[in-house]
């Protein structure tokens, strides 16, 4: 078999898997399609995601069933104002032997896991939260001057609740540009509360069943890498990313109404998200309805409005959208 032949054969594999990943989702995770995709894209493209919405639309419980679907060890922190870096790390603490000796021993955070939720993010102090800086870019901690390396692969999926902002600590911007995407979680419709209604309030709860393991999710991060971008979708991505940037030479809707926009870090982001799309899919390379798809929640984290734009009401998700549109209408025009 060709290597090209066994690309396409490797990838047609992944696809079903994460057909079946889906479905073990749903037995716990009730409808919000949009929502699970883009978890999934945040795991096999190996990053992170921050997930927002309202209390009780299931954020918990989605990133619980994704560490059981995905063969993964989780843990979950709930964060709060008064919880401290060591906390999250662990720390060293003095030990006594029988013969007298002392010597220190680590004891492991939470952190040491390969799916961590951090709940309500933004409840932590600005020292708190960077302790996950490091964790989330370079998938190790320092304590102690010592180097030590956590769970492979790692994941970090963050909630936060977008209204009860009493007593929280925003994201700094350099924190939220290493989440892959931002996940808005909406309302379910009427069906879908329905079935929600009924599936939780019987005697027994639905179960989810491993459709991967560990070592299968870092394989299909290292395929999802040799998926072929076509020069088309990478002139978009940056064309994109870059009329984002109020600069002088950007869009008059970027220009009036953002403040600053998304570094290099967004490209890469896309590059890697715009696979995962249409892998999801079902195909075996990106197209312009994938950038279309993955612009807003690649974007919207690391972009931010005018205080003029916020008081004429403008929508970020508005303006990426209409920008990605133009570009993508245009070249694949041309």
């Amino acid at each position: 078999m060709s290597s090209d032949a066994d690309l396409v054969a490797q990838i047609e594999i992944l696809g079903a898997k994460l057909q079946a990943a889906r479905s073990s989702i749903a037995a716990r995770f009730i409808g919000q399609p949009r929502v699970v995709d883009l978890t999934l894209t945040a795991l096999i493209c190996g990053g992170h995601a921050v997930l927002i919405g309202l209390p009780g639309l299931g954020k918990t419980r989605l990133v619980d069933t994704l560490s059981t679907v995905m063969g993964l060890h989780g843990n979950r922190i709930q964060f709060t104002p008064d919880l401290m870096p060591a906390d999250i790390l662990g720390s060293e603490v003095l030990e006594t032997s029988a013969d007298g000796t002392r010597n220190f021993r680590f004891i492991e955070g939470p952190i040491f896991c390969q799916l961590l939720m951090a709940d309500e993010i933004n409840r932590a102090s600005p020292r708190t939260q960077s302790a996950l800086l490091q964790a989330m870019q370079e998938k190790e901690v320092t304590i102690a001057g010592q180097h030590r390396p956590l769970g492979v692969p790692f994941h970090v999926l963050a909630t936060q609740n977008p209204i009860e902002q009493e007593g929280t600590y925003p994201l700094p911007e350099a924190q939220l540009d290493r989440f892959l995407v931002q996940i808005d979680v909406p309302y379910p419709d009427r069906d879908t509360e329905k079935d929600i209604l009924i599936a939780t309030t019987g005697v027994e709860d639905a179960v989810s069943k491993p459709v991967f393991t560990a070592q299968e999710l870092l394989d299909a991060q290292t395929l999802l890498r040799r998926m072929p971008v076509g020069d088309g979708i990478v002139d978009m991505i940056l064309d994109l990313v870059r009329a984002c940037r109020p600069d002088d030479d950007a869009p008059d809707i970027i220009r009036q109404n953002v403040s600053w926009g998304p570094g290099p870090r967004a490209a890469q982001a896309l590059m890697l998200t715009v696979r995962a799309q249409a892998l999801l899919d079902g195909r075996l390379a990106p197209s312009a309805e994938d950038l279309r798809a993955m612009a807003v929640p690649v974007l919207e984290h690391r972009m931010a409005l005018s205080f003029a734009a916020r008081a004429r009401g403008e929508n970020i998700q508005h303006i990426i959208n209409t920008v990605a549109t133009r570009i993508t209408q245009v070249e694949a025009a041309a």
